[in-house]
């Protein structure tokens, strides 16, 4: 019998094994439910998959994260049978797995409702039981087009095949490179095909081995994401490994919701995003307008004693500065289009560095002035599509709390730790203190300007700052701006959700295209680096991000309203108002509810306007000049004097505490 010799590896052991020619990766894994797939030379297979000589192979669990991967994608192709099975007319656009779950797209002649996800949910769950099998068929271009010709949408697909594919939005699951294959749903008693796909896969060995799946929403989308193009219905959905693990996430789910910033915003008054002004362009009402002060004059606190220097710069400019930055030619379809006056095409600003370099470069300069850092709230304006617009967090108009640190590359070091540690001691005054760090690098595609080894140089000094913080490192292959590597602050928020933070990137390139210089010590001429910092990204998204984060519950310092006074009769009013006027005096947010509601409604106002602290007063306090001190969690102190209850006030507002 012919033998083929094989590693099997699992964590850090190889062991080496001698197999009957023909064996597949499952072979080698027989009895072990919890493996779905293969890691075979470092390529992702069936079970199915026949081994060769010399070949490695390591167990992919359902559990891990291309477990997860493959499940989903299993799931989608079997959202896909079922939407076919009860539309015969629909037809296939692309289902690729998502974080969390998967989605498919469908060119259907009416959108799906409600009514029909449920139908599709309960003839997904017939196929699953049926545990049909999973069974992959490789297939020339031309065999694959003709077998498939009834769907447009993957006969586009096949001429996609390569890097093409991969760069289009999902066709990588379907195409991606080499050879074609289809995957057949295989009826396991009959042997019968009950419905094909085309996809690279690997795929689950059947249905049966789906054990909770989920579909959430549909909407439109846009085939391979063009408005160019038809626009198709996308159904949602999500799968676990186990129906524990799914009602875990629908829990988080439900919790998401509720602490959805846009619904937050209208429920306590902070911001809108008018019809009349477009999508993702907010204004903020006085409550918001409060916390976004609030906000931003702390941040100048720290700025101003940390050597920042504050400037400003104009919305639009000419055409030329965006050619010199390098913006028109990597960005311009993040740009809104240009407006044309006097002969000059205008741009609105996407960002603020080009005209901080103009700031740098309106003088002479010498090296006892660097490192100069430059700190503006700098609005912008960045054409996102429709699609991805979501609230304050993806807008299309919004202020940058923006910083262009000009310094040597000798200085660079010590400013990007320093810098660093400003950052991350700034968000966690915010509230925010479960971080870990991300490095952005080059690849190999064109998008990236300036020489390697400066990008070598740079990528190693932002390494070395971010090991200095004893954070946890991800690497980012190739997602590095087209000027130069960056490190981005990921913080978990209070349930568990990461966002991105604060940015740092070096930039070598920019000064040189500006022509910027100083004079070094020698009296020679030197072409500055440049590091971009944003601490919030933006002052909106972040303020969407602790609206979140809080649940609109903000801490006293940075709460709309720190303190009502609520009078159990009108006769208490005057009392209530002289001790506000005290609070407000010492720089304390107190209002008084003078409205005609009864005491217990106003209670109940002030716990939905998630208001800190509540000063109650009745006869007994106003006599003996004290407040009952109510907190957000509904417990009571009686009988405070009024000294102490704005002390207690004050002093939560002082040390920045969550009450």
């Amino acid at each position: 019998m012919a033998e083929v010799r094989v590693a099997v590896l699992r964590d850090a052991e190889r062991q080496e094994r001698v197999v009957p020619t023909g064996t597949t990766a499952g072979a080698l894994f027989e009895g072990e439910r919890s493996v779905v797939a293969a890691r075979v030379g470092g390529e992702l297979r069936d079970l199915s998959h026949p081994l060769a000589e010399g070949d490695e192979v390591a167990p992919v669990e359902l559990a891990s994260p291309d477990g997860l991967d493959i499940l989903r994608h299993s799931t989608a192709h079997v959202l896909a049978q079922a939407v076919q099975e009860l539309y015969p007319e629909a037809k296939l656009g692309i289902g690729p797995p998502i974080r969390d779950g998967f989605y498919y797209d469908f060119d259907v002649a009416q959108p799906f409702t409600p009514e029909d996800l449920g139908r599709v949910e309960k003839q997904m769950r017939r196929i699953v039981k049926q545990g049909q099998r999973f069974v992959r068929r490789p297939v020339g271009d031309e065999e694959a087009r003709a077998e498939l010709a009834d769907e447009p949408y993957k006969v586009e697909l096949i001429g996609l095949k390569g890097a093409a594919a991969e760069s289009a939005e999902g066709a990588g699951a379907e195409v991606g490179a080499g050879e074609l294959t289809i995957y057949d749903n295989v009826d396991p008693k009959t042997g019968e095909r009950r419905w094909r796909d085309l996809c690279r896969g690997p795929h689950l060995p059947n249905t049966r081995l789906i054990p909770a799946f989920r579909l959430m929403r549909s909407a439109a989308a846009y085939w391979r994401g063009s408005e160019r193009n038809p626009q198709l219905q996308r159904i949602y959905g999500t799968a676990w490994p186990s129906m524990d693990e799914l009602k875990e996430y629908l829990a988080f789910l439900a919790e998401a919701e509720k602490r959805d910033h846009r619904k937050l915003g209208a429920e306590l008054d902070l911001f809108s995003i008018p019809e009349e002004l477009g999508s993702g362009l907010a204004v903020f009402h006085p409550k918001g307008g409060t916390i976004r002060r609030v906000m931003e004059d702390y941040s100048r606190q720290r700025h101003e004693a940390a050597g920042y220097e504050f400037v400003n710069t104009p919305h639009i400019s000419k055409r030329n500065l965006f050619e010199t930055s390098g913006h028109l030619p990597n960005y311009a379809e993040s740009m809104f289009p240009p407006m044309e006056f006097e002969g000059q095409d205008y741009y609105l600003k996407a960002m603020n560095c080009p005209m901080h370099n103009l700031i740098f470069r309106a003088r002479g300069r010498s090296y006892r002035e660097l490192p100069l850092r430059l700190f503006e709230f700098g609005t912008v304006y960045r054409y996102e599509k429709s699609g991805v617009v979501h609230g304050l967090t993806r807008a299309r108009g919004f202020t940058q709390d923006d910083s262009h640190i000009y310094c040597t590359k000798e200085q660079m070091p010590a400013e990007l730790d320093g810098l660093l540690t400003f950052v991350l001691g700034l968000l966690r005054d915010y509230g925010l203190d479960d971080f870990y760090l991300e490095l952005s690098t080059r690849d190999d595609s064109e998008k990236f300007i300036g020489e390697p080894e400066e990008w070598a140089e740079a990528t190693e000094v932002l390494r070395q700052a971010a090991e200095k913080q004893g954070l946890e490192l991800v690497m980012d292959p190739g997602g590095a701006a087209y000027y130069g590597p960056k490190i981005s602050v990921q913080a978990r928020d209070a349930i568990g959700r990461t966002w991105q933070m604060s940015t740092l990137q070096v930039d070598f390139q920019q000064p040189k295209r500006f022509h910027l210089e100083y004079t070094a010590a020698d009296g020679g001429r030197r072409t500055p680096v440049m590091i971009h910092r944003a601490l919030f990204g933006s002052i909106e998204r972040f303020f969407g991000v602790l609206l979140e984060h809080y649940a609109g519950a903000f801490p006293p310092w940075l709460a709309p309203v720190q303190a009502v006074g609520i009078p159990v009769g009108d006769t208490h009013v005057p009392y209530l108002a002289e001790f506000a006027a005290e609070a407000r005096a010492a720089g304390l947010r107190v209002e008084v509810d003078a409205s005609a509601d009864r005491m217990q409604k106003k209670i109940r106002n002030a716990q939905r306007a998630k208001v800190p602290f509540m000063l109650i007063v009745g006869d007994d306090d106003q006599a003996a000049g004290t407040v009952s001190f109510r907190y957000r969690d509904g417990s009571q102190r009686n009988g405070v004097p009024r000294e102490r209850a704005l002390a207690e006030i004050a002093d939560a507002v002082a040390r920045r505490v969550q009450v």
